[in-house]
């Protein structure tokens, strides 16, 4: 199950940035949505690994003011 738990994540990761170049390519309005879906996906896998043992909540909640912190210095999304 390990294995086959890791090529899910990798291929619902993978589908989540061919939707998210979609929307560049064909309008935020046309393919958000696909960006919805597959974000979902790649969440529920995230829940499957917490369930596995494999990561915690709290590391991944610990990692969140980290990243918004850099994202705050090197982008303007934030």
């Amino acid at each position: 199950p390990n294995q086959q738990l890791l090529t899910c994540v990798m291929e619902e990761c993978g589908e989540l940035t061919q939707a998210c170049s979609k929307v560049l390519r064909f309008g935020f309005d046309e393919k958000i949505e696909d960006v919805a879906k597959e974000a979902g996906d790649v969440l529920a896998l995230i829940d499957l690994m917490i369930e596995y043992g494999w990561i915690t909540q709290e590391q991944l909640d610990s990692r969140k003011p980290i990243k918004r912190n850099k994202l705050k210095i090197y982008s303007d999304i934030i």
